[in-house]
């Protein structure tokens, strides 16, 4: 009598061995680690003008009471040189346009650095203007 084969589970076909015994377990996790935080130009900009404003308002007590805000574009005529900002005395407040300050700037210096030069002076002359100084008057030496 020929003897049967038994077939043992462990003669099966094997999965490789990233799968389980229902083929799932290699799959990746459904909550992967934290990414880091997303800097856009647009948060640069809104940290660099808080940054500068704390500093003048430390500096000069007529700004305290000063609202900075930031706008997008001006409207202008296409025969007047783009604004960088806008001064509106009677509402204390001063308007800086983040386009025409992070991209008008000179050839070869659309860097990070030159950009936040950019805005930082486009903080100051509005505030000097807003004052009536000139703008390397705003520091803690004058």
């Amino acid at each position: 009598m020929p003897r049967r084969r038994t077939v043992r589970a462990s003669a099966a076909p094997r999965r490789g061995a990233r799968h389980g015994r229902h083929g799932r377990l290699g799959r990746s996790e459904v909550v992967r680690p934290p990414l880091a935080p997303l800097e856009a130009r647009i948060d640069r900009f809104d940290l660099t003008v808080g940054t500068a404003v704390e500093f003048l308002r430390g500096t000069w007590p007529e700004l305290q009471e000063v609202r900075f805000e930031i706008g997008a574009m001006p409207g202008y005529d296409a025969t007047d040189q783009v604004p960088r900002w806008f001064i509106d005395r009677e509402a204390r407040r001063i308007v800086l346009f983040r386009l025409p300050i992070e991209r008008l700037l000179p050839p070869g210096h659309d860097d990070g650095a030159h950009r936040r030069m950019a805005i930082e002076s486009a903080v100051f002359r509005a505030a000097a203007e807003y004052v009536g100084r000139e703008p390397w008057d705003l520091g803690h030496d004058h």
